[in-house]
């Protein structure tokens, strides 16, 4: 039986290894279906995600918040090392944009 509300992030692809569509969800990655059709295969996930957040609930344990629904500040720390900074601030400097333009523009692409 699916969840109500489900709204969590799914994604069906052919798994060239299976042979077979395989059903993935990104909040439960340890989680996927392998089916004949993309059909089957995202109806199977779903299928065993509902099984999975019922038992969750069960146990009182805490149940993965979808994707969708999080609040997102957009900001996140990334470490790199000092010479692709130094490279990445004189790129910026050149083209006359902050560096965080800069990298917003290219994680964009």
């Amino acid at each position: 039986m699916p969840i109500k509300n489900d709204h969590y992030t799914y994604r069906v692809t052919w798994s060239a290894e299976d042979e077979e569509y395989i059903g993935l969800c990104a909040e439960f990655p340890s989680l996927s279906w392998l089916d004949s059709t993309p059909e089957a295969a995202l109806k199977g996930i779903r299928d065993i995600v509902a099984e999975v957040v019922e038992d969750m609930e069960a146990n009182r344990e805490k149940i993965p918040e979808p994707i969708s629904t999080k609040n997102y500040s957009g900001k996140f720390m990334v470490r790199i090392p000092p010479e692709i900074h130094r490279s990445l601030a004189i790129k910026a400097a050149e083209a006359g944009v902050s560096l965080n333009r800069l990298a917003s523009s290219k994680l964009s692409q």
